[in-house]
């Protein structure tokens, strides 16, 4: 009996052991799935970088619609969306509606946050005059900041939180802004007008970037207030008077929306031309410096190997490119002869580029373009129509009065790149269309009849803007919009020039386009 009793004592002793043992691999295989999840769990909350923004799976970037004061971690924006802020947060319940600032906030180069934050602050002004000096005008304006990215690649994430945003409290009828005339801009511009948003473009110029090109509108609701690159190239051939047998182009290959239709309309200026036009091909990001300097260098020895009497380069690039050839241009070997290097509104990112050589531009060499705005143009022009001294000076005084949030530095550089103007006129046409669309005793516009109001906006109808009229034609697009030619000089900054004109001439005062 007692070998028995010892025998079960050891089997209990080793069922315990076998019992403890699996209870013990039990705990640690719970504690290892608990701490499995729990890291699963804390990875996903990291992908929020704000209410409405985050990180997508394949991404770093915070992407989105930021609806606080989230500056995406750009310090320089942060004054100018706090101002935002705490103007949203003055807003009553249901007494708004909602206008998205989309504009690439996570970029990374400098000359592109620099007109971030002036496209900021000029839209923040327009949200101020529009709630604080419209005699109680109806609804107030809300503005959210939408990003798809520092090259758009998340637009369809951006685009679908717009969506949504119509039907929710949010309110949203209108998206302003957009940036630079991009493949995922334009999708984007199109996604959006095809769901039924109406957006109004601030510096996108690319003619395939407008409707009415061939009769054709591929985005139904979309308004600009930036002339389309063809409009700008005649502004500019009315001015400079160019002539096909002094000008050589240098083009951007394979090119991208923009450069293309600049590429395009300056070949027509020019059509007939003795000299075969030379080509680059820059970084897919053409913020990015690549290898084009070194066919710059090399475009410059053909500069100088053209015929005495040849003194234009019409130049259709992105910034960073047009700094390269200037920089390329101040040490080529004709010195002696003079260059005039005529290009398109990027021209205005150089005013306060930092890596531009501009002792180039005092060795026989001047760089002019079209700009989207200035300060100077009417204050110094004398034209009699298409804009104002008067209409100027509404900004001017925003800009300089009290009672408003600060909204950061602004210098007269931020000024002078002309988009801190532009993004002010862009949402002052967002809120004519809103205000015009909203039926007596409501405070809500139908979606629906926002982007109908374009084709309305003309004669006495017209934006009064700070960059000059805003006539738009049937199909969005601003008639004879007043086009200023800025030249940078090498001091730093820019100088006024000229207005110049589309049509070659200033609109009538009654500024109603055509048939």
């Amino acid at each position: 009996m007692a070998g028995g009793r010892g025998a079960v004592a050891r089997l209990r002793v080793i069922w315990g052991i076998r019992l403890y043992r699996y209870l013990a691999l039990l705990v640690t295989a719970a504690v290892v799935t608990g701490l499995v999840l729990g890291i699963r769990a804390l990875a996903h909350e990291d992908r929020s970088c704000a209410p409405g923004v985050a990180r997508p799976q394949d991404s770093d970037e915070c992407v989105g619609v930021a609806t606080t004061a989230y500056d995406f971690g750009r310090p320089q924006l942060r004054d100018a969306v706090r101002a935002i802020d705490r103007e949203n947060a003055r807003l009553k319940p249901g007494s708004y509606v909602t206008v998205a600032l989309m504009l690439p906030y996570t970029a990374t180069t400098p000359s592109t946050l620099s007109d971030i934050q002036h496209e900021l602050q000029g839209a923040y002004l327009a949200q101020y005059q529009a709630n604080h000096s419209s005699n109680g005008q109806s609804p107030a304006i809300r503005l959210v900041l939408a990003n798809p990215g520092a090259t758009g690649d998340h637009w369809e994430r951006m685009v679908d939180q717009l969506v949504r945003m119509t039907k929710s409290s949010d309110r949203l009828r209108a998206v302003a802004g957009v940036g630079m005339s991009t493949d995922n801009n334009k999708k984007a511009v199109k996604e959006l007008t095809l769901r039924g948003i109406p957006v109004v473009g601030s510096s996108i110029t690319a003619d395939d970037l407008a409707n009415g090109q061939n009769g054709q509108d591929p985005f139904p609701g979309l308004a600009r207030v930036s002339p389309t690159n063809t409009d700008e190239a005649r502004a500019l051939a009315s001015f400079a008077k160019v002539t096909a047998g002094k000008a050589l182009l240098v083009y951007d290959k394979p090119g991208d929306p923009y450069t293309r239709t600049l590429q395009q309309s300056f070949a027509k200026l020019i059509e007939g031309s003795p000299y075969e036009p030379q080509p680059f091909t820059p970084p897919a990001d053409r913020s990015r410096e690549g290898t084009t300097a070194n066919t710059f260098r090399q475009i410059t020895h053909l500069v100088c190997d053209t015929a005495e009497g040849t003194d234009t380069i019409l130049f259709a690039g992105r910034h960073t490119q047009l700094r390269q050839f200037i920089n390329a241009l101040g040490g080529r070997g004709c010195q002696d002869r003079k260059f005039t290097v005529l290009t398109g509104d990027e021209g205005s990112y150089l005013t306060g580029e930092k890596d531009l050589d501009r002792s180039a531009l005092e060795r026989n060499l001047s760089v002019r373009y079209t700009a989207l705005a200035h300060p100077d143009a009417w204050l110094k022009d004398t034209a009699r129509t298409g804009g104002s001294k008067q209409d100027a000076e509404v900004l001017n005084g925003l800009l300089a009065g009290s009672g408003r949030e600060p909204i950061g530095p602004i210098g007269s550089t931020g000024l002078e790149d002309g988009q801190l103007i532009i993004a002010y006129d862009a949402v002052q046409l967002a809120v004519h269309g809103i205000r015009e669309a909203t039926p007596d005793g409501r405070v809500v516009p139908p979606l629906a009849d926002v982007g109908l109001q374009w084709p309305q906006v003309k004669g006495s109808l017209r934006v009064s803007g700070a960059s000059g009229w805003i006539c738009l034609d049937v199909h969005g697009n601003p008639y004879d919009k007043a086009v200023p030619i800025v030249e940078l000089t090498p001091e730093g900054g820019s100088r006024f020039v000229k207005i110049a004109w589309p049509e070659g001439k200033a609109p009538g005062k009654e500024c109603l386009p055509p048939s």
